[in-house]
C-alpha cells in the first residue's frame, strides 16, 4: 500500500525530450537530478552513445502540476544537458479527444456508394418505416449507447458544466468499446433543469439502444431515471448509481464468504445517501442484506426525519428497522460492514474500533477516501477503495461494460434489480476461489473476460425478466 496520498503517478507524468552532451557521468547526473527532486523514473529509451550529443527521451512520474515544472527547472539547469521539449502525458493524451468515428463498410465505388447511400438506402429506409424493430437490427441502435451528462456532478469536481464533462464521457465512451465492443458517444448536455434532460434525451433516443446517464447531481439524476425509464423503450441505466452498487455488491459478497459471514446476518452502514448510496441500499436488500442504514451529512437516515427528499424518503421507510439515530459515530457500533460513498475523512479510527469482529470497511469516496488503508491497517480484515493505487478497487468499469453488452445482445426494454443482481453475482465468481483473499476480493479491471461473464448473465436474467423487445 502507498505511504501517502503524495506519491508520484502517471496521471502527473511527464515526457522530457533531452539533449545531452556525449562526455562521462552526464546520464547519471540527468537522473541523480530527477531522483533528487521526488521524480520517479518511469521509462527512458535505451541508447547507444556515439557522437558528440544524444537526444533521448525519458518519462518521469510527478505527484502534482507543480512538481512537474519542479523537475522540469532542475533539469534545464544542468550542464551539457538540454530540454529541447516536453509535456504532460495526460493532457497529451486527451488532445484531439479519445474516440473518433469510423466507418463499418467499404466506399471504393459508385456500386458501394448506391448500397451504402442513394439509391439503395431508401429500401432500408422504407422497410424501417414499415416495421420500426428493424431498426434494432440495421442501423447502430443495435450497439450504440448515449453516455448523457449535464455536467453538474462530475467526479469530485462538481458542477463544472457540460464542456468541462466531455473529457469523462469521451473515457467513458473508451472503455465501453475497449471493454464490451459497445459503440458508446458523449451527449454532454447545457440545460438548467433536469427536465431540459429528459426532453432532450427522449428526442435523441430513436439514435441510441441505450442510455447511459453520467455524473448527473441529485436528487435530480433520480427523476431524471425514473421519467426516461417510463418514456422510453431502451434500458436506461445512472452508472454512478447501479454501476458503483452491483460492483460494491460483487465486493462484499467476496470478503463475507472470506469472514464467514452471511448477507442476512450482517449489519451495513452506508454513508452518503445521494444517488450512489440509494441504489447501493437497493440492491443490498434485494441480495438479502439482514440491517442496512443510511448516513448524510445530517445523521441517520430514518423514518419520521424532516426534510427528505423522495430518494431518501422511500430509503427512511425500506431501511434502518432499529431506528437508530444520530451521527455516523453514533450508529457504527457492531455494524458488520462500512460502505462509503461520501467525504474524505468522515469515518475515524475509533468508529472502525467500534465495529463488530472481522469488519469490512469500503471506503470509496474519489479521489481521497472516507479513511485511508493505512490509517486502519490490522483493524479491518477487509480493505476496499475506490483507487487504483490500492487493493480491491471498487471500479465500474467491471459493471457498465458488461450490462449494456447484455442488455443489447438481448434488445432489453430495462434494466432491471435482477439484472443487477445477476451483474454482481457474474463479477464475484470472476475471481477464482483459489485466489480469493483479503486483497483479492474483485477481479482485475483488465480481465476482458469480465465483461462477457456480466454479458452472458445479464442477458439470460433480462429474458427470464421479459424485458425484451420481440422481434
Amino acid at each position: 500500500m502507498p505511504a501517502n496520498q503524495n506519491s508520484t503517478s502517471t496521471q502527473y507524468s511527464i515526457a522530457l525530450k533531452v539533449s545531452l552532451e556525449n562526455v562521462p557521468g552526464v546520464l547519471g547526473k540527468l537522473t541523480t537530478t530527477v531522483g533528487a527532486n521526488g521524480g520517479n523514473i518511469f521509462a527512458i529509451e535505451g541508447f547507444v552513445a556515439k557522437g558528440p550529443t544524444l537526444e533521448r527521451e525519458m518519462v518521469v512520474n510527478c505527484s502534482s502540476v507543480e512538481h512537474q515544472h519542479q523537475i522540469v527547472d532542475a533539469v534545464s539547469a544542468l550542464e551539457n544537458i538540454d530540454v529541447i521539449d516536453w509535456h504532460d502525458r495526460t493532457f497529451k493524451m486527451h488532445d484531439g479527444g479519445k474516440i473518433e468515428v469510423l466507418p463499418l463498410c467499404p466506399v471504393g465505388d459508385k456500386d458501394d456508394l448506391s448500397m451504402a447511400y442513394t439509391p439503395g438506402v431508401a429500401r432500408v429506409c422504407t422497410a424501417i418505416a414499415e416495421n420500426e424493430a428493424l431498426a434494432d437490427e440495421l442501423t447502430i441502435r443495435k450497439n450504440t449507447v448515449a453516455i448523457v451528462s449535464d455536467g453538474t456532478a462530475v467526479l469530485g469536481l462538481g458542477d463544472i458544466g457540460a464542456k468541462a464533462a466531455m473529457p469523462v464521457m469521451e473515457g467513458k465512451a473508451l472503455l465501453f468499446k475497449e471493454f464490451a465492443g459497445v459503440d458508446a458517444f458523449p451527449i454532454c448536455l447545457d440545460v438548467a433543469t433536469p427536465e431540459e434532460i429528459v426532453e432532450t434525451v427522449v428526442r435523441l433516443a430513436p439514435t441510441f439502444g441505450g442510455v447511459n446517464l453520467e455524473d448527473i447531481a441529485a436528487p435530480g439524476a433520480f427523476f431524471v431515471e425514473e421519467e426516461l425509464k417510463k418514456r422510453l423503450d431502451i434500458p436506461v441505466f445512472h452508472d454512478d448509481q447501479h454501476g458503483t452498487a452491483v460492483v460494491a455488491l460483487a465486493g462484499l459478497e467476496n470478503a463475507l464468504t472470506i469472514v464467514g459471514k452471511s448477507m442476512s446476518d450482517v449489519s451495513v452502514v452506508i454513508s452518503g445517501v445521494g444517488a450512489a448510496g440509494v441504489a447501493i441500499g437497493k440492491i443490498l436488500l434485494g441480495a438479502g442484506v439482514g440491517h442496512v442504514v443510511g448516513v448524510d451529512s445530517r445523521g441517520a437516515i430514518y423514518d419520521g426525519r424532516d426534510n427528505l427528499n423522495d430518494a431518501k424518503q422511500w430509503f427512511a421507510e425500506n431501511t434502518n428497522q432499529r431506528g437508530l439515530q444520530g451521527a455516523l459515530s453514533d450508529v457504527m457500533a457492531n455494524a458488520d460492514v462500512f460502505l462509503g460513498v461520501s467525504a474524505p475523512g468522515v469515518l475515524s479510527v475509533d468508529d472502525v474500533k467500534a465495529m463488530a469482529s472481522d469488519p469490512i470497511v469500503f471506503a470509496m469516496a474519489n479521489p481521497d477516501p472516507e479513511i485511508l488503508p493505512e490509517q486502519v491497517e490490522g483493524l479491518v480484515r477487509v480493505m476496499a477503495t475506490g483507487r487504483s493505487d490500492y487493493p480491491n478497487q471498487i471500479n465500474n468499469v467491471l459493471a457498465f461494460p458488461g450490462i449494456f453488452r447484455g442488455a443489447l445482445d438481448a434488445k432489453a426494454t430495462d434494466i432491471t434489480e435482477n439484472m443487477k443482481l445477476a451483474a454482481a453475482k457474474a463479477i464475484a465468481e470472476s475471481v477464482d476461489p483459489q485466489d480469493l483473499s483479503e486483497e483479492n476480493i474483485v477481479p482485475s479491471v483488465f480481465d476482458h473476460e469480465v465483461s462477457l461473464r456480466v454479458a452472458a448473465a445479464v442477458t439470460e436474467a433480462a429474458i427470464a425478466d421479459g424485458v425484451v423487445r420481440q422481434a
